[in-house]
């Protein structure tokens, strides 16, 4: 069977750095930092007092405000951001077989905003049970893939995947497979993730995994730094319009870059620390480097899953050097979660928008935040240290690997007819 071709036609996305992918995009090109204290919840108690939050976020900006109020914020996001992405692809409902166009979206953890406040409001009530009939609908992860196909019409395959951290990347996977096993003309796919709650951060400072440099938020994200001490929280949401290229050719559509192939592994390791020598990571990027029928040095750019962890970034960069041999130091290597933070299930979504316009247009976002080297990592491989830089990128690869010992990788490259 003859696999068919799947472009990316249209984007949408909310991260700490801006409520669109423009926005979004010159922050990151600029190296900014999202990161700022919490204003979401009273941080008094806690050990982490900050995290990059959705700036002046407010969902009655984009969707009507009962609409709003029935939806957690994993899910306006997720709505709002395949609103742009539908809008930038300029798909008309009237004009494509609907039948034909699915919604897979991601999430690491769902509603926890919404189960958290139920349980509080249950506790701290007389004991009667008074949950809202919108409680188990809000909370749950596959709501936002049924909503945004009841926004748009689309009646093709919905669902949701969950993988932590590798979610919205196994989102693209599945996608991938539907368009070009020719199951699907067109899947709206991505990831949301809003977890800056009380339950959030406690949970992640109890595993000691998130940074605690409550002095200095916004340098707190620093990949492959000598200091670093854990990832910084992110929230938001990514989009991707996942085509065909006959159905996207035929309408006229804008493309943005090809999915050339994806991959998926586990660790098997350990519940969350990463396989010391990242043997997990290594498999991965080789099955999609397989899955896309390239060879290491067809790729330019590799937007790392880099949380700023100790153990994860080492076991990361061993993986890359394993697989990419001498091709690794001619490679651009970033960690745009230096400035988005960590958007956990939507990661994968946003990072995938990042690899796309770097292709687009030959530039690669940095790792900021870079005060001192570690002398593990090899001085000759390009970190893209503290500020952008200028290259032509054929190919992208994006990396993203989640708690379970879950593993996803899917590279892009430049459109050519």
């Amino acid at each position: 069977m003859e696999l068919k071709r799947v472009v990316i036609t249209g984007l949408g996305a909310l991260t700490p750095l801006g409520h669109s992918v423009a926005t979004s995009w010159q922050g990151l090109t600029s190296g900014v930092s999202g990161a700022d204290k919490i204003t979401l919840f009273d941080t008094g108690k806690f050990k982490t007092k900050f995290a990059c939050e959705l700036k002046n976020f407010n969902p009655v900006d984009y969707l009507d405000k009962k609409e709003a109020r029935k939806i957690d914020r994993f899910t306006q996001t997720a709505l709002i951001a395949s609103d742009q992405a539908v809008a930038d692809a300029k798909i008309d409902r009237n004009s494509v077989n609907v039948d034909r166009v699915g919604v897979i979206h991601a999430s690491g953890i769902g509603g926890l905003i919404t189960l958290c406040d139920e349980l509080k409001a249950f506790y701290t009530g007389d004991g009667t049970p008074r949950f809202s009939p919108f409680f188990i609908p809000k909370m749950i992860l596959d709501i936002a893939a049924g909503h945004i196909s009841m926004r748009h019409g689309f009646r093709g395959p919905n669902f949701a995947v969950v993988s932590a951290c590798a979610s919205s990347t196994n989102a693209l996977i599945e996608a991938l497979n539907y368009v070009r096993l020719g199951k699907a003309d067109i899947i709206l796919a991505g990831g949301s993730e809003s977890v800056i709650n009380e339950a959030g951060v406690g949970g992640f400072n109890a595993m000691r995994a998130i940074s605690e440099r409550n002095d200095d938020p916004a340098t707190a994200s620093r990949p492959f730094d000598l200091d670093r001490d854990g990832f910084v929280m992110g929230e938001g949401a990514g989009c991707l319009v996942v085509e065909e290229l006959e159905h996207a050719l035929k309408r006229g559509a804008h493309i943005y870059a090809e999915l050339a192939g994806g991959g998926a592994s586990a660790d098997a390791h350990h519940m969350t620390a990463p396989h010391p020598e990242g043997l997990g990571a290594l498999s991965v990027m080789e099955g999609a480097l397989a899955d896309a029928g390239m060879d290491p040095g067809d790729i330019d750019y590799i937007n790392v899953h880099g949380t700023s962890t100790p153990l994860g970034d080492i076991a990361e960069v061993k993986a890359i050097q394993h697989v990419f041999g001498d091709a690794a130091y001619r490679l651009n290597i970033s960690s745009t979660k230096s400035m988005t933070g960590h958007l956990l299930g939507a990661a994968g979504a946003v990072e995938a928008i990042c690899c796309i316009l770097a292709i687009r247009d030959g530039i690669v976002p940095p790792t900021i935040n870079h005060f001192t080297d570690d002398p593990q990592f090899d001085p000759r491989l390009n970190f893209t240290f503290n500020q952008a830089q200028q290259r032509e990128v054929r190919a992208a690869l994006s990396n993203t690997f989640g708690f379970g010992g879950h593993n996803a990788s899917v590279i892009f490259k430049k459109y050519v007819s």
